[in-house]
Parts: structure tokens; C-alpha cells; sequence
């Protein structure tokens, strides 16, 4: 590593003392609390939407969140360390296989769904409900009325 990296990683340590950055990728549905300063007045403003896009490296790492607000996309860039991003949390896993998923911007409706991704844990309780669900046989009544 050369000093700049050096220089860059304890200033990641610093920022990441006071707030947590999950794992997440493009794909995902984020919600990021974002500071927003009207005048002398501050306060925080969700923004949540679908990642589109992770760029950069370092200290330097965007995303890019896409959304869509009263019939109209809106992207917005954020900066991953930024001090004006007050936290970050993962609300759905999306299962994609792009890492920038800008097809998105033309796509309406249905046809821009993203499946959501399961984890591995997840998989193996569905499989194993589903078999507990198919070996319980159903309780056949007779339908002869002996006095």
C-alpha cells in the first residue's frame, strides 16, 4: 500500500467509528438518511430506492439510487462516506447478475421488478417447510352416517 491508501483507510476508520455501512450491492433496495440543511433549518430526509450502481474506490465509493417519485425516475448519487449520510439500511435483497443495472431507466411497470435474492439459510427453511408441508397426508372422513 502506498501512503495515499494508507491515509485514505484511517480516514474510513474515523468515519465508520459513530455509523455502520452494511454489505449491499446493485440490485438492492436502500434506504439512506440524508441531511438536508433548508436555510438555518436541518433535518433528515429518507431517500429509498433500488442501487443501480457502485462505483470508485476507497474513500472516493458512490452508489446511485434510482426511484421513482409521483410517475417520474429520480436518481441521486451519494457519496458512501459522506458526513451528510446519516445511515444506510438494506431493505430487500435483489437478485441480479449486472453490476450496473442502467437498463432499468427504460423499463416501466413490471417489466422493472427484481426478484428478491434468498440466502442460503433461507433456501434450506423453505425446502425443508416445504416437505414437512407434503408428508402430512390429509385426514379422509367417511361419509357413511351408521346409527
Amino acid at each position: 500500500m502506498d501512503r495515499i491508501e494508507i491515509l485514505e483507510n484511517k480516514q474510513i476508520e474515523k468515519m465508520l467509528e459513530d455509523k455502520e455501512i452494511p454489505k449491499f450491492r446493485a440490485g438492492d433496495n436502500v434506504s439512506v438518511k440524508v441531511l438536508v440543511r433548508e436555510g438555518a433549518r436541518e433535518r433528515f430526509q429518507v431517500f429509498e430506492g433500488v442501487c443501480i450502481a457502485r462505483s470508485g474506490k476507497g474513500l472516493n465509493q458512490n452508489f446511485t439510487i434510482r426511484k421513482i417519485s409521483y410517475g417520474e425516475g429520480v436518481e441521486r448519487v451519494f457519496p458512501l462516506y459522506s458526513p451528510m449520510v446519516e445511515s444506510i439500511d438494506v431493505v430487500r435483497k435483489g437478485k441480479v447478475k449486472r453490476s450496473k443495472l442502467y437498463y432499468l431507466r427504460n423499463r416501466r411497470g413490471k417489466s422493472a421488478r427484481i426478484a428478491e435474492r434468498q440466502s442460503s439459510t433461507e433456501k434450506k427453511d423453505n425446502v425443508s417447510k416445504k416437505a414437512e408441508s407434503e408428508s402430512v397426508l390429509p385426514i379422509e372422513k367417511d361419509n357413511n352416517n351408521e346409527v
